[in-house]
């Protein structure tokens, strides 16, 4: 079975200020799920699923999802905040979202097999694909253990010139399994390094070459009845917060420590692109030009 991809759009609305506004960044005007979709097919994948909001539901399938139904199966799943277990119910007041791990949740009825996670408006690459997609597809060892995967991409292709980023940088085993994530809100490139300034007086100094998350996730199909058996217990403690979320990293890192699964990381030099600045897109543009100059990506994805 080919896995799937679920992309994470339901904030797509509220970041942009509307999905007019998704800013083309190709120069054919694609956008940059535009190429994570095509990297995502010619990759292996065999099905995308998008998770978006109701609020705008026909927008997305018009301007975006449409473009893609001629080339792979395309399926929608939506990201309610009254999307809840009994007997919880929204806190009064509450409209934030519940999370990364609550917008994956929402795939558990249109996803049977192994898939990846990614944002809908980061650029992963070619390569990072190919290798999720070959791992998701092969046998799993019958150890009684999830196999989970995360990409690990370098830091120094993931920082911006326009300011600090927050990364979650990875502690890795020697066996390449992920051991943990530490989450820096802070880090910028001060020369051959990479500091983490949450405190300014004391800079923490990170390699450049150290492995870091960017929420591109594989995983069986198995993960959504722990999804269902753990969002229970995390509401009970967090659900009364006004803005409290859930994470996917929560989850692995639950499942790693309770030995119930492992998570492999597997190492791209892909570069990653993100408009986390305005003055990140001309960047990111001419990023994309090169990798359509070098033959990577045909100037136009839906020719």
């Amino acid at each position: 079975m080919k896995p799937t991809l679920v992309v994470l759009a339901a904030g797509m609305g509220s970041r942009y200020g509307g999905l007019k506004q998704v800013d083309p960044v190709g120069p054919s005007g694609e956008a940059i799920l535009d190429y994570s979709v095509f990297d995502a097919l010619r990759g292996g994948f065999g099905k995308v699923v998008f998770v978006i909001r109701h609020d705008f539901e026909a927008e997305f399938k018009e301007k975006i999802g449409r473009k893609f139904e001629s080339m792979i199966p395309v399926d929608y799943c939506y990201q309610d905040i009254a999307d809840l277990p009994a007997p919880y119910t929204v806190p009064a007041g509450r409209t934030k979202p519940w999370g990364t791990a609550h917008a994956t949740r929402a795939a558990r009825n249109v996803v049977d097999g192994p898939f990846a996670v990614i944002n809908a408006d980061d650029f992963y690459g070619r390569d990072a694909f190919a290798k999720l997609a070959a791992f998701l597809s092969s046998a799993p060892a019958d150890d009684g253990k999830m196999h989970l995967a995360m990409v690990g991409f370098r830091l120094d292709l993931t920082l911006s010139e326009n300011g600090s980023v927050a990364r979650g940088i990875c502690d890795i085993a020697p066996d390449g399994k992920l051991r943990g994530v530490t989450e820096m809100t802070k880090l910028v490139k001060v020369g051959d390094i990479a500091e983490n300034r949450e405190d300014e007086a004391n800079p923490v100094k990170v390699p450049l070459d150290s492995r870091v998350s960017m929420n591109f996730w594989g995983f069986p199909a198995g993960l959504f009845a722990e999804l269902e058996e753990r969002f229970p217990k995390w509401l009970a403690v967090n659900g009364s917060k006004e803005k409290s979320e859930w994470y996917i990293p929560f989850v692995v890192d639950e499942l790693v420590r309770e030995g119930k699964a492992d998570c492999c990381v597997l190492p791209t030099d892909s570069s990653w692109f993100g408009v986390t600045y305005r003055d990140d897109k001309p960047r990111v543009m001419e990023s994309i030009r090169a990798l359509v100059d070098a033959g990577e990506y045909p100037s136009n994805l839906f020719a």
